[in-house]
């Protein structure tokens, strides 16, 4: 794997300078990108930066990975974590916050996401993050903060980008994240997670890493890249909120409206600006209103209605693009209003500046949200046809007992995004994951990021010996398209499949089923049964550490997150059991569409995305038993399809060279 990450990364001919490397449990990937990747970041001046899927696992490099690393390797090398602006204080709110009515108020993005919080409650513990702040004690990083903050207080003292006023503000020689933010420059190595990577591209790159010109990239757990990417690029407005945030706006600058006319001399510009308000308010409710009726029409309660081949109705298209034209009207309003009080921030005396500030914050939060909306709505009135280079999914979703709506749309691929943002401009990239291929190749993983295929790629096998398991699929009467029969035959066959089993992982692709077979095996195992959710994770896995640890016999009921990132080693999982094969049900809108728009295409669905995407997910699930290179076990899959259908010799192919034991064959 050294190898493959330093002649993609360090060879000037390399048609790429990207590496696609699958590498097995027990390979050493972490070792391998670092030592290969740095020194070329090095020679090249160029920053690190190593993206995980997970705050935890970022933490993990951190305090364990690369520290051993650097102790052992003879690399030297600087290291900073980077985090985004929701996970430190912003002093500028908590100084408002506990400044109470005598301060402007902040407009809050989106008002039902933020408690009423009496200052009684919020205020001491903003008081204490002053005070240990003050002290040197604490750094604003309330990842640090030694008590679990409510939902609802973090909302209070924390901004995002839209919020930010940046350089400008007041506070930014002591803001925690600039500091942190500040120091990224100076490091060999950023470690971050793919959220925030994708942030900082939607963004445009820069504005909290470096460029990604001047970045060599590595993306662990790079099979989850392309979905945080569609994540990250999904649109939305919800109706309720947006309908809260109108109000509560024009309310902010009706209250301020004296002042700031004084302040700016934009007397015209505040009148404009709160009639913008008035049609927004207006063109909004009556977008609300044809999409309720439309979800009467196609959807039941609580559920969503997406719009076939992301094409929306001409009625509603019609009232997309008046209110995305009123939204663009606000926007550059709101700008104007912006640009203003920045000018006059440099004109007036020091006392009056902290209020200044506050209305700039404000006014900007009325500029990124804008910016959202336009964006929503501009892409309901384009939506006419399909799009086949850069198709959209489109839908509505109903809130809880059916009260309020939202509106969403999203990219269906990430391909061309990630080629835009990563792939040409990056200075190079590592991809890297235990499963990234898929039916022996990386065609699957192409068609989702738009890979190059001139970049290199590779399958590093495990050094574990996969000949140490048994995979076995026992004679079975029932499949699971016959859900009645199927749960009945796997709640039989249990109690006789775990019976010489210390520690067990029982893989569902259904919470339905998972429940219904708890209940029938309920007396028929000899051990108690952890089931997920009864527990957090962390606690149901200490738990069944515990019990083996005891020499007792235990066993976790798991969904599609226990199938990866779950390290049991030695008896801690001696057998994995996996209910069925785990194709997923195209059931979010994202998923349906694209298998709407390849059968337009005329291809096949199942084949192209079901069939290839199970078979990667049965590896990943068959992986938790072999997790050192002194585990064994069996692995056990109640389906008996993989020995019936045509696409199961394929993935039998593409599983690692267990013994086999297959009724039927």
């Amino acid at each position: 794997m050294i190898a493959e990450v330093a002649n993609a990364l360090g060879d000037a001919d390399a048609p790429e300078p990207i590496a696609v490397v699958e590498a097995g449990t027990g390979t050493g990937k972490t070792i391998a990108y670092t030592v290969a990747a740095l020194p070329i970041a090095r020679a090249l001046d160029k920053t690190l930066v190593i993206a995980t899927a997970t705050i935890a696992l970022q933490e993990q490099l951190i305090q364990r990975d690369l520290p051993d690393i650097r102790n052992h390797s003879g690399l030297e090398f600087s290291v900073q974590l980077a985090k985004g602006r929701g996970r430190y204080v912003c002093l500028q709110k908590l100084d408002n916050g506990l400044a109470g009515a005598s301060a402007p108020a902040l407009i809050p993005l989106y008002p039902d996401e933020v408690a009423d919080l009496a200052i009684e409650q919020a205020g001491p513990v903003m008081e204490a993050m002053l005070e240990a702040m003050g002290a040197g004690s604490w750094d604003g990083d309330l990842d640090n903060w030694p008590s679990v903050l409510e939902p609802s207080l973090r909302s209070t003292v924390t901004t995002d980008h839209s919020q930010c006023a940046g350089r400008r503000c007041s506070y930014i020689q002591q803001c925690p994240f600039f500091k942190a933010r500040d120091g990224l420059g100076e490091v060999d190595v950023i470690v971050a997670n793919h959220n925030l990577v994708l942030a900082d591209l939607k963004l445009g790159g820069g504005a909290i890493l470096p460029e990604p010109e001047d970045c060599i990239f590595i993306f662990d757990e790079g099979h989850q890249l392309a979905e945080k990417c569609l994540e990250q690029f999904t649109l939305q407005s919800r109706g309720p909120a947006t309908l809260a945030a109108i109000k509560e706006a024009t309310s902010w600058l009706s209250l301020n409206r004296e002042a700031l006319a004084d302040l700016t001399g934009q007397d015209s510009l505040i009148d404009q600006l709160e009639t913008s308000f008035l049609d927004l308010d207006q063109h909004t409710r009556t977008v609300i209103e044809q999409g309720e009726d439309l979800a009467a029409t196609h959807a039941s309660e609580g559920a969503e209605y997406r719009f076939p081949l992301g094409v929306v109705p001409p009625t509603l298209r019609e009232a997309a693009g008046l209110l995305a034209a009123a939204w663009d009207h606000n926007r550059q309003l709101a700008s104007r209003l912006e640009a203003a009080l920045d000018t006059r921030r440099e004109e007036v005396e020091v006392s009056l500046r902290d209020d200044l500030d506050i209305w700039l914050v404000s006014v900007q939060s009325l500029v990124g949200r804008a910016d959202g909306q336009y964006a929503l709505w501009d892409s309901y009135a384009v939506a006419t046809e399909q799009d086949p280079d850069f198709p959209w999914a489109r839908w509505l979703r109903l809130g809880n007992n059916g009260v309020g709506i939202d509106f969403l749309a999203s990219p269906i691929l990430a391909r061309e995004l990630l080629s835009t943002h990563i792939w040409r401009r990056a200075a190079g990239v590592v991809v890297t994951s235990a499963t990234l291929s898929s039916l022996g190749g990386f065609d699957r993983l192409r068609a989702m990021t738009g890979l190059p295929e001139a970049a290199r790629y590779k399958r590093v096998e495990s050094p574990f010996d996969s000949a140490r398991a048994v995979f076995s699929i026992p004679p079975m009467q029932s499949e699971p398209n016959d859900a009645e029969a199927h749960t009945a035959e796997v709640i039989a066959l249990l109690p006789d499949l775990l019976a010489n089993s210390r520690g067990a992982l029982v893989l569902f692709s259904s919470r339905r089923q998972m429940e219904q077979v708890a209940m029938g095996v309920e007396g028929l195992l000899d051990r108690e049964i952890l089931i997920q959710d009864s527990l957090s994770k962390a606690l149901l896995i200490e738990r069944h550490k515990e019990r083996v640890d005891d020499n007792r016999s235990s066993v976790i009921f798991g969904l599609a997150s226990f199938s990866e990132g779950v390290d049991l080693p030695g008896r801690y999982c001696d057998h994995v059991v996996i209910a069925k094969l785990p194709f997923a049900v195209p059931d979010s809108p994202r998923e349906a569409a694209h298998a709407e728009l390849l059968e337009q295409q005329g291809r096949n669905p199942f084949m192209e995305i079901s069939v290839p995407d199970a078979a990667l997910k049965l590896v990943q699930a068959s992986g938790r038993l072999l997790r050192s290179e002194t585990d064994s076990g069996r692995i056990t899959l109640l389906d008996r399809r993989l020995l019936t259908k045509r696409y199961g010799r394929a993935i039998l192919d593409s599983l690692p060279r267990y013994q086999f034991q297959l009724a039927n064959s």
